[in-house]
């Protein structure tokens, strides 16, 4: 296939918060630099301005459909376990109608392939639509939900029908941080993160940040999050503070650079403009703190099942100090904030691992023209 060639594929997005919309994100914008005729029809909850976003511009269309339940927040720390089951005792099995209709629509469209970010609908419409279905995930919701089972017996059966969805898809793909080893997957890759596209200095500049200054970011990946006491922090002297979600409009107060939580400022230059940051431990934040190389002050989440392997891989590969929930809810974080700014920015050489599998599914894409 070359560059020239026209290429449209369907995309199924998990809408459980942003961070596997920012890791489709990435993906999209690599095969459109592999494949700049490409169109993505996108099938998710997620807003379309989170796609409008990228750089350079990706040709897409936005589809609003529900398509997984993934866990249900209370906050950005805190599941819903029993509204989660309730929404998936309506959500699965499948309906057959909707599938049909979804196959239907995708084919109209000409869509080649079908990837799918943890989504198992769009491995089901694959199926019946008989186009190749390509699964991109850390973990899979059967594997998340085993761990609510014991105490909620009615995730039973939504464990095993989602775990024969997944097994149907055609090619697998795992992404580090891996919460599961699937033998079965094709190729894994490194952490798939969304690339900077302005340098630190313009970011810090648009910010009125002072040049020379530190500069630790507060992140809740994408989720709203009420941030409390952030007054406490106007006087720290260590630094500036970048709070995206912090308030309803651009607000400075001393050291304080409180945006909107959708701001003008593309999360991963917020990131690579920074020292230091501070927040939730979920995929897109990992990923793009590990590819940027700055020290990291994490949040686990202490009652979800994805945490433990990803600490453990933050711990492995960042320069990191992990950070209690309580610790955080009291800002009692800013202690660690010294040997944080202390620490050196690690410098990598690994390929993102949204061109691995922009180089994988090319060939895939071929095949099935």
């Amino acid at each position: 296939m070359t560059s020239q060639d026209s290429v449209h594929l369907a995309y199924f997005i998990s809408a459980h918060g942003f961070g596997h919309a920012a890791r489709a994100t990435a993906v999209m914008t690599a095969i459109q630099r592999k494949l700049p005729k490409v169109h993505f029809d996108i099938f998710t909850l997620v807003p379309g301005w989170f796609f409008a976003e990228s750089l350079p511009p990706l040709s897409f269309t936005v589809f609003p459909e529900k398509t997984d339940i993934g866990l249900i927040q209370k906050t950005p720390m805190e599941q819903d376990i029993t509204a989660t089951l309730a929404a998936l005792d309506s959500f699965l099995p499948f309906d057959p109608s909707n599938i049909s209709r979804l196959a239907q629509k995708i084919l109209r469209r000409s869509c080649q392939a079908v990837i799918c970010d943890i989504s198992p609908l769009g491995i089901v419409t694959a199926a019946t639509a008989q186009l190749p279905s390509i699964l991109i995930e850390n973990f899979t919701w059967d594997w998340i939900y085993e761990e609510y089972s014991s105490t909620h017996p009615g995730f039973r059966k939504h464990i095993d029908y989602l775990k024969e969805v997944f097994s149907t898809a055609q090619h697998h793909i795992q992404t580090e941080p891996v919460c599961e080893t699937n033998a079965n997957a094709a190729l894994t890759t490194f952490p798939v993160s969304r690339q900077p596209y302005q340098n630190a200095q313009e970011v810090r500049t648009r910010l009125k940040i002072p040049s020379g200054e530190k500069v630790a970011l507060l992140t809740m990946g994408g989720i709203p999050e009420d941030f409390k006491n952030l007054e406490r922090l106007q006087d720290n002297k260590a630094c500036y503070f970048i709070v995206p979600g912090g308030h309803s409009d651009y607000c400075w107060k001393n050291r304080l650079v409180l945006i909107p939580h959708h701001s003008a400022f593309y999360h991963p230059d917020l990131i690579n403009a920074s020292d230091v940051v501070i927040g939730k431990a979920g995929y897109s934040t990992i990923a793009e703190v590990y590819h940027a190389g700055i020290p990291f002050g994490y949040i686990s989440r202490s009652n979800f099942r994805e945490a433990p392997p990803m600490e453990y891989f933050i711990q492995q590969n960042i320069q990191a100090i992990g950070i209690s929930e309580d610790s955080y809810r009291k800002n009692q974080w800013v202690k660690i904030l010294p040997a944080l700014l202390a620490a050196p920015r690690i410098k990598r050489s690994v390929p993102n691992g949204a061109d691995q599998i922009a180089d994988f599914i090319g060939p895939l894409i071929e095949q099935s023209r």
